[in-house]
């Protein structure tokens, strides 16, 4: 056998194998898919109760320093950066951050509803993976986000489980997951 037909043959093979075999996305229910679906919708809104609520505690926490003439926490020159940037400066850095990572999971919680609006109108699931695909465009804007940020390890924790729901919805429909 010549390399003209090896290759043919190998051609053709390449041709039928990708075909012939079913992805194994394609052969989740429905249910299953949907299931995934609500794990990321949960994940969502935990996330965001979160830091909703947090944000609440740090504005109380900072009230209740002003009012008793007290220097807030971290507030030390010298203890991070070498003390360079002035306290607005810092708090304008860190107001822009929580800004961004806001942004984010507003996209991230409107992705995910029209994901489910379209979800539920359909009957062949796999036609939304454009859907899909902008849930993980907008997974990816808090992932850099809380990466870059100081946000405290339960924002971490609660990010993790959620990029590992959204992970497993990408799975599910064949696209590639959420670096860590």
């Amino acid at each position: 056998m010549n390399f003209k037909t090896i290759g043919a043959a190998a051609l053709i093979c390449l041709g039928v194998c990708a075909v012939s075999t079913p992805a194994p996305a394609q052969s989740l229910p429905k249910a299953a898919v949907a299931q995934k679906i609500a794990q990321v919708e949960n994940g969502v809104d935990e996330f965001r109760n979160y830091l909703e609520h947090k944000g609440e505690n740090a504005r109380n926490t900072a009230s209740a320093a002003q009012a008793s003439g007290a220097q807030p926490k971290g507030g030390r020159a010298g203890r991070r950066g070498g003390g360079q940037a002035s306290p607005e400066t810092r708090q304008a850095a860190a107001q822009q951050g929580k800004d961004e990572l806001n942004d984010a999971l507003d996209a991230l919680n409107h992705s995910t509803n029209r994901l489910r609006r379209k979800f539920d109108a359909t009957d062949k699931w796999m036609e939304t993976k454009v859907q899909v695909e902008a849930v993980l465009d907008d997974g990816r804007r808090i992932n850099q986000a809380v990466t870059r940020g100081n946000y405290g390890s339960q924002v971490a924790k609660l990010w993790a489980t959620l990029r590992n729901a959204i992970n497993d919805l990408a799975r599910a429909y064949n696209l590639t997951p959420l670096g860590a």
